[in-house]
């Protein structure tokens, strides 16, 4: 499949019944980010961008066209996905070295963001491309600033394993990690996810957070025990799920969860950077900390 030619066209987008035009931005790759769900949630910057653009490269080509009909963009369109990436990335980047200005998108929210448009990326930097990020959408941002929980920390996982002995191994990783946890997952797998969860963090808040920006959007807070109970019994929900789960509980840490986190952090940090990143995951009084990893640093 060859990426298409440039040709002649017109470059507007139509906004609130106006035709307006695109100026042309430099050449190189643009990362635009898409709405999540509701069309209205695009930039006009990304909308110029796109209409202005030689070549979309999209995950699916039918989603994009969607919006590109919503606002009478007439950009061609190129498939760049998983199944077919390495083939399409030499031919991208071919146009990138012509002096063409490409836009890759997702088929929803910021590109790169569980997605295979960092290697483009990658290969764009070292062919010495030019990449703009043109920030917008995000369905973990948008589920985070929902969730009434701890903002000022939090680590996005993607998606858990699918089998229940991986996810459970992953789980306890994430365990004592001082942050607040976002993770993807699939509604057919969400009351399984979340049982594993339950069990392996203990009642932590969370909030399921579905179908951001849409017509059905929901966002579900309790604590993870009590979720697990309610997807148990009312069964697997449908639409795009973003789960965000609060840090660590102060109580949660045992001895040996202390011991074990301070020699994971004392084989990077010092011991008093150590102590601090430790205190702050667990709620643990700072002294105390440093103290215990001043006795496990003497008896290695």
């Amino acid at each position: 499949m060859d990426t298409p030619a440039p040709v002649e066209r017109s470059r507007v987008f139509r906004l609130a019944g106006q035709s307006l035009p695109a100026p042309r931005p430099q050449p190189g790759l643009h990362i635009v980010a898409t709405p999540i769900g509701n069309l209205g949630d695009i930039t006009l910057r990304g909308l110029e961008t796109l209409a202005a653009a030689d070549l979309i490269a999209c995950e699916d080509t039918r989603v994009t066209r969607r919006l590109l009909d919503r606002y009478g963009i007439e950009t061609p369109l190129v498939a760049y996905h998983d199944h077919n990436a390495e083939q399409m990335r030499p031919r991208i980047l071919a146009r990138l070295e012509a002096g063409g200005m490409v836009a890759l998108v997702s088929d929803a929210g910021t590109p790169l963001v569980s997605d295979p448009g960092y290697k483009l990326v990658a290969a764009a930097i070292a062919g010495n491309h030019r990449v703009v990020p043109l920030p917008g959408a995000s369905a973990s941002l948008a589920a985070l600033v929902a969730a009434g929980l701890p903002t000022d920390r939090f680590f996005f996982e993607g998606f858990l394993p699918p089998k229940s002995g991986a996810r459970q191994t992953r789980i306890a990783e994430l365990k004592t990690l001082p942050a607040t946890l976002v993770i993807y997952e699939s509604g057919p797998r969400l009351p399984e996810s979340l049982a594993d969860l339950a069990a392996g963090l203990g009642p932590r808040p969370g909030a399921v957070c579905r179908e951001l920006t849409k017509t059905f959007e929901e966002v579900r807070r309790a604590p993870l025990d009590t979720l697990a109970g309610h997807y148990a019994e009312v069964g697997a929900p449908k639409g795009e799920i973003v789960l965000v789960i609060g840090p660590p509980l102060a109580e949660e840490a045992s001895e040996a969860d202390i011991d074990a986190a301070l020699r994971r952090a004392l084989a990077t940090l010092s011991v008093k950077d150590a102590a601090a990143s430790v205190a702050v995951a667990t709620g643990l009084p700072r002294r105390a900390v440093y103290a215990r990893a001043l006795a496990l640093q003497q008896d290695d």
